[in-house]
């Protein structure tokens, strides 16, 4: 990813002006406050602003669950009882604005979560730039055998060159045809929110998005899974490196909790209670199906 020398001027001088403020700051955030960390060829992340720190969720908790809480005896302890139980309010007094630029088709998989406040980047009213996402070779993958929404063995050779050669000159063509529509210089032609139909999904968008800390936590715990497409995934390990120095104890009762652990159902908690006993326990005998059986022989697995 390359800013332009005005995109660049603009971060400079927001992180040259500086405000005097009472209210509580982290300078773990305040580091990344209006950078932009480099996500895929073109795209980026950029924290905007923030509110709230680890003390805010353990505040919010105390006045809320009162002498329910008192037997907690510090901050981390009290954040670690929340994630582990689901106490999820505590977790909404935190907020983050991010100015994401990212492909269409990444941004149409991620709105679907539905929680946050987002304003996109207007195509009826300007014109996009000429930038696409191309993957990098190690991620051209063909389709997997096993999942009908993920990926297989990785693309090579002329297979991959003869993917990369249709995706980019796809990609261009469309664009020069749409600047061809377009109405521009007092020539008649087509409206900017018609000629955009044309475009293809891995043209970049960008959106302002804020949101609570809870509902961010459960976008990361799916989107910075190992099984999450690899596109969004990228954007999501770039938003876990800055709630890690934004609210780093809440950020690490999450990891340990939410992306470094599992939840099982009741049969799979019988099999381990079997197991545990001496039995042997096998897909025949578990009472699940075989896809259930694969993820919980994936789970019990050493990953190493």
């Amino acid at each position: 990813m390359t800013l332009t020398p005005e995109q660049q001027a603009e971060i400079d001088a927001a992180r040259a002006e500086t405000k005097e403020t009472i209210r509580a700051t982290v300078p773990g955030i305040e580091a990344h406050l209006y950078k932009a960390i480099p996500v895929l060829d073109h795209g980026f992340v950029r924290v905007i602003d923030y509110m709230g720190d680890d003390m805010a969720i353990t505040q919010a908790a105390r006045v809320s669950y009162g002498k329910g809480t008192k037997k907690v005896s510090n901050d981390e302890g009290l954040i670690r009882y929340l994630m582990r139980h689901w106490h999820s309010t505590p977790f909404e007094m935190c907020e983050i604005k991010l100015h994401v630029k990212l492909p269409v088709f990444v941004a149409r998989q991620w709105i679907r979560h539905r929680t946050a406040n987002v304003n996109e980047y207007s195509a009826r009213y300007s014109i996009l730039d000429r930038e696409f996402y191309i993957p990098a070779p190690d991620a051209l993958a063909a389709q997997s055998t096993v999942n009908n929404q993920g990926r297989g063995e990785v693309l090579e050779g002329a297979e991959a060159d003869r993917v990369l050669e249709i995706l980019k000159a796809d990609a261009g063509r469309s664009y020069d045809n749409y600047e061809a529509m377009l109405s521009q210089d007092g020539q008649k032609g087509l409206a900017r929110e018609l000629a955009r139909m044309n475009l293809p999904a891995n043209i970049y968008t960008q959106w302002y998005w804020k949101v609570d800390l809870h509902n961010l936590f459960h976008f990361l715990r799916l989107r910075a899974d190992a099984h999450a497409q690899y596109e969004i995934r990228v954007y999501a390990d770039a938003i876990c490196s800055v709630v890690a120095d934004w609210v780093p104890m809440a950020y690490g009762a999450f990891e340990d909790y939410r992306l470094g652990g599992v939840q099982m159902s009741g049969r799979a908690m019988e099999c381990v209670r079997r197991m545990l006993k001496g039995e042997e326990v096998t897909q025949e005998n578990s009472g699940m199906s075989a896809g259930e059986w694969r993820e919980f022989e994936g789970v019990l697995r050493d990953p190493s």
